[in-house]
């Protein structure tokens, strides 16, 4: 059995739903860096970083990064559509999100880590320079990605179920829908899938439909 470190409102709900698209046994056991719970003691055993998600395969073997599980898991699992038959763009744009716009929401939620300084203004500039930064990443995303997120008409891909999650936080739908209305119909159809619409209601309850 699967073994899903994670908990709600983060990206370990992108892992939720390529596990179930996957059709394999898995358990989730409630982590996080920001609070000490049992779950996160034993979660730093596997992962000192306390990074969520965090995956550990039924032989025990341990996979950190949303990118690198969902490759994985694609290509273990390559009836589940998550990867395409070639999935050269797909992998890239999984790659890009990690390396761009998760990045960025890390500066953005914690800026005292990236600063020798207590200051709030020097933190909250810094906030501010990444929120920007985070935002054109996704304008430059939608430009580049937009025709990668389906592994079929109607079923998304790896890369479509996380920029779906990815983009919710930190302003990233609000600042698209100015920039790229098109790109969030996109979006709101992956929200819309019946596997992806029943793990993102549980993860975020209070998401507005017009975001």
């Amino acid at each position: 059995m699967y073994t899903l470190y994670g908990t709600s409102g983060t990206g370990s709900c992108i892992i939720e739903i390529a596990l179930n698209r996957c059709g394999v046994p898995w358990r989730q056991i409630d982590a996080c860096s920001w609070e000490d719970t049992p779950g996160s003691a034993t979660l730093a055993q596997i992962n000192p970083l306390k990074q969520i998600p965090t995956l550990q395969l039924p032989e025990g073997q341990v996979l950190t990064e949303s990118a690198a599980i969902l490759i994985h898991l694609g290509l273990e699992f390559p009836a589940s559509g998550l990867l395409p038959a070639d999935p050269a763009q797909v992998i890239r744009g999984l790659v890009y999100i990690a390396a761009n716009c998760y990045s960025a929401i890390g500066i953005i939620d914690y800026p005292q880590r990236w600063l020798d300084s207590t200051d709030q203004e020097s933190q909250a500039q810094l906030a501010a320079g990444a929120r920007q930064r985070l935002h054109q990443a996704w304008e430059v995303f939608a430009d580049q990605f937009a025709a990668h997120l389906y592994s079929s008409k109607s079923t998304p891909n790896a890369l479509g179920i996380m920029a779906a999650a990815v983009s919710r936080w930190a302003g990233g739908r609000e600042a698209l829908q100015q920039s790229g209305p098109e790109f969030v119909r996109l979006l709101k159809q992956i929200d819309a899938d019946p596997l992806v619409a029943p793990v993102f209601a549980r993860h975020w309850p209070q998401w507005r439909e017009q975001r």
